[in-house]
């Protein structure tokens, strides 16, 4: 008789040999995002210690986590510069920098805010942005898989998908946040507003469009209410526009444009307690 399970056994074999890939590859994007971010924000530290030898030693640390990364990944992916980890660590001022910006225009954005602080510490939009300018960086130094480890962290913690390769300016907000999606090709202008649920997606999904621009343009001081979805790489939504919540657009928009969906307002019928009509927050 043969080993218990031994079908079982010689498969997973099998599946790990073709699969073989560094365990802790996964474990270091929070690892990683978790010490930058307390780095940048103290919000996210345990403990706050403002003097040089301390802010010191946390840039040593954020940068070793980060050649350690590296380093288990070089076997995977050739060619890779030694010197990423301290290209990105110089990136880190301006990568503050938008992000000051982006709570800030949260806080103005939303009556619910209270502080800037308050964005920091609580708002799931500003997490998942903090997350892709992180994210971002990382990917135009040609840091490999990390990148879209950070953005899938911050997809499972906050609900919001954000591709590490789309652009977007300063001063961006995502508000409430839960089932927003940005593919990668999606670029998006300065002061821009998009709320819960917005998809910014492709048209078609064949997979000869890698290098293509599939994702829509949405342009300075846009906003996109609830809902809305927006494809096709060639869609362009004006300056200045506004898209009203469950729109569906896959043609450009001209500046200064507002699309909404009509409502229909009429009375109930047979006295019955509720109705056929559609319910929309």
């Amino acid at each position: 008789m043969g080993e218990p399970n031994g079908r079982l056994i010689q498969t997973l074999i099998d599946a790990r040999k073709h699969h073989c890939f560094p365990p802790d590859v996964r474990h270091a994007a929070p690892e990683f995002i978790d010490k930058v971010l307390a780095l940048l924000f103290p919000h996210f530290s345990k403990r706050l210690d403002c003097s040089a030898v301390a802010v010191r030693s946390e840039v040593a640390v954020v940068e070793a986590v980060l050649t350690r990364t590296l380093e288990t990944l070089a076997s995977r992916y050739q060619g890779l510069a030694p010197d990423l980890p301290g290209r990105f660590m110089e990136q880190l001022p301006e990568i503050y920098a938008f992000l000051r910006q982006d709570a800030e225009a949260i806080f103005e954005a939303d009556p619910a805010a209270r502080s800037v602080d308050e964005v920091i510490l609580t708002y799931p939009g500003f997490y998942a942005i903090a997350i892709y300018r992180i994210a971002h960086a990382l990917l135009g130094l040609g840091f490999p898989l990390l990148p879209r480890l950070l953005t899938e962290l911050a997809h499972q913690r906050t609900g919001v998908d954000i591709h590490p390769g789309a652009t977007i300016g300063r001063r961006f907000v995502i508000d409430h946040g839960t089932g927003v999606v940005i593919g990668e090709t999606t670029v998006i202008g300065d002061r821009v507003n998009i709320y819960q649920g917005v998809t910014l997606g492709a048209l078609q999904v064949q997979k000869d469009l890698a290098d293509k621009k599939r994702h829509p343009t949405l342009e300075d001081d846009v906003v996109v209410y609830a809902n809305a979805t927006i494809l096709g790489g060639q869609t362009v939504v004006g300056r200045g526009s506004v898209i009203a919540g469950n729109a569906f657009i896959t043609h450009s928009i001209p500046p200064e444009s507002v699309v909404s969906r009509r409502s229909e307002v009429r009375p109930r019928h047979g006295g019955a307690e509720f109705d056929e009509l559609e319910y929309h927050i």
